[in-house]
């Protein structure tokens, strides 16, 4: 009888837990509902704005390749023009020279030729870096031997 009786109470308990936080859920979601409204109201204006803004079309992006001449504009990243990029084929990586041709991972590039500077004594740490005479260039270092 004990035993039937615990089960009523904490089937009891279970029952008021749940129906005391499905009451706060349904509050909650009336507050929300009115939130929502609000939102719908302003968004009816902001979407006829997002129509008229999609119906001008966008300039396309300008490239090199049908402008060549862009890429001696102010601020360009080089005067040449590679795969629709403007770029400095004297020190870019990828296009070390002329155009595709790129550098090992360990190389730079230097006057448009791939160098390595941990051991290149004419550019040694870096481009242009010369060691002086009867210096070595050791892990981009120059050091006497």
């Amino acid at each position: 009888m004990k035993f039937t009786k615990l089960v009523f109470v904490s089937v009891l308990i279970v029952v008021i837990v749940l129906s005391t936080s499905a009451a706060s859920n349904l509050d909650h979601q009336q507050d929300t509902t009115d939130f929502n409204d609000a939102i719908m109201d302003s968004s009816e204006y902001s979407s006829a704005q997002g129509r008229w803004l999609l119906q001008n079309k966008r300039p396309r992006r300008v490239t090199c390749k049908k402008f060549p001449g862009i890429c001696d504009a102010k601020g360009s990243p080089g005067p040449q023009c590679c795969k629709k990029k403007c770029v400095n084929i004297l020190t870019d990586r990828h296009n070390c020279g002329k155009c595709g041709k790129k550098c090992k991972y360990n190389e730079i590039c230097c006057k448009g030729k791939c160098v390595n500077p941990s051991f290149n004594r004419k550019h040694c740490g870096g481009c242009n870096n010369r060691c002086s005479n009867g210096e070595f260039c050791v892990f981009g270092l120059c050091n006497y031997a």
